[in-house]
């Protein structure tokens, strides 16, 4: 059985505690893209911890914890992750790297960072995590697979290719050193070394995993609007955080992906540039964003505040559909309690005046506004609260009024940051 945790929206809807929490009764937690530039929270008996590139099923000594060949590799960042977990008391977790993924390299962070600084007001609000550089390296054929780090001929051709253009940019446009390759191979090696004991083929891993009957669980990063396809182009990241991309970037077969779980918080959030319909301004703003999570509404891997605003049933319709999530989860709820009413976007208003319950493409979406309908709030604390029965009326009625909005069973609702703080319907 194959399973997937995907976001509905922008990233940051709460993926690490419900991936963290259905690892407990997975066999293999599989990262299927991305790399160290967003981060899962998960706040457990060892304490709170934000993950970037290990999978969120590192805290349960059982599974298998796979970084699958669609990951953006940045190894000096996994085995500073690596360390931090140690420090902190959690057992040594079942790592495998695929021999096919591809690393991130150094170059890939300082081109991120040299770009956004060109660009300025026109940037994309990159991590700077090398991200988008490292997929161009990729798609264009000039990247490093894990497995040519072990053959020195082949890595050093690999790089000489590469960095023919590489230096021409460092020095031309962007005024800085060229790469010195001597050094380089130097620090590959050595990384190499590190991470030889987790490198194996994950792609057998994993079939003979599914053909056994294992539990094998994708663990996507980010959410529907930001993927390169299907999101608010060009404010979106460079890999694809669909669930339907998990089978590609894990190295397994679609008609194995049985349950597709689809996160979205209660209320919306956002990192990053590009048009946000509901965003929120002022002390409202100011005042859901210190609510929101464990500690706010802040960036997991950048620190960055996010922006916020309430529910938009658009564009999470839109997002649910895209994922085709068999359910929705539904984090964050007991952030609202404290509000007397709820507004909940249930249409945009486009520039030229009407009304639209589909999401559309970035022109027409930035010139949104949202339109907005209003619910009761409950005005109590639920967070303590073990069955969703015993959740206050207005409340339950918020979470089946959005239910009906995004068109999909939301089967898990969670009234806390921590692992047991989740209600089943």
């Amino acid at each position: 059985m194959v399973q997937a945790v995907v976001g509905a929206n922008w990233g940051d809807e709460g993926k690490g505690k419900v991936t963290d929490l259905l690892a407990e009764k997975s066999d293999v937690v599989i990262r299927f893209q991305g790399g160290a530039n967003a981060g899962h929270t998960i706040i457990n008996e060892y304490g709170k911890f934000a993950l970037h590139l290990l999978p969120s099923g590192v805290f349960h000594p059982q599974v298998i914890n796979v970084i699958g060949p669609g990951v953006a590799l940045n190894i000096e960042a996994l085995l500073h992750e690596l360390q931090g977990l140690r420090e902190r008391g959690v057992p040594d977790p079942q790592i495998r790297i695929s021999d096919r993924c591809q690393v991130l390299m150094p170059w890939h962070v300082d081109f991120d960072k040299f770009e956004e600084e060109r660009l300025g007001k026109q940037s994309f609000g990159s991590t700077k995590s090398g991200i988008a550089p490292f997929y161009s390296d990729k798609y264009a054929k000039v990247g490093i697979q894990v497995c040519q780090l072990y053959d020195e001929a082949i890595l050093r051709e690999r790089l000489a290719i590469a960095l023919v253009k590489k230096n021409c940019l460092l020095e031309n446009l962007y005024h800085k050193a060229p790469v010195d390759v001597e050094a380089l191979m130097a620090y590959l090696k050595d990384l190499a070394e590190k991470i030889r004991p987790m490198v194996c083929d994950t792609t057998r891993l994993l079939h003979e995993a599914d053909k056994a009957g294992k539990v094998i669980l994708l663990e996507g990063q980010l959410g529907t609007l930001r993927d390169p396809d299907h999101g608010i182009y060009p404010y979106t990241t460079s890999s694809s955080p669909l669930a339907g991309y998990g089978c590609v970037g894990a190295g397994l077969p679609p008609r194995s992906l049985t349950d597709i779980f689809c996160v979205t918080k209660a209320y919306s959030s956002a990192v990053g540039a590009g048009p946000f319909v509901c965003r929120l301004s002022g002390d409202t703003a100011d005042e859901l964003r210190r609510r929101g999570g464990d500690a706010g509404e802040f960036g997991a891997t950048t620190g960055r505040p996010r922006d916020v605003g309430w529910f938009d049933a658009v564009a999470t319709r839109y997002g649910v559909m895209v994922q085709g999530a068999t359910e929705v989860v539904l984090t964050n709820l007991d952030v609202l309690g404290y509000l007397d009413e709820i507004p909940v976007c249930v249409a945009y208003e486009t520039a030229d005046g009407q009304q639209i319950t589909d999401f559309p493409a970035t022109p027409v979406l930035m010139g949104c506004k949202p339109v907005y309908d209003k619910l009761p709030g409950w005005k109590s604390d639920i967070r303590g609260i073990k069955r969703y029965e015993d959740l206050p009326e207005n409340c339950r009625k918020y979470v089946e009024y959005i239910e009906r909005q995004v068109e999909c069973p939301i089967r898990m609702v969670s009234n806390g940051p921590k692992r047991e703080e989740i209600l089943y319907r």
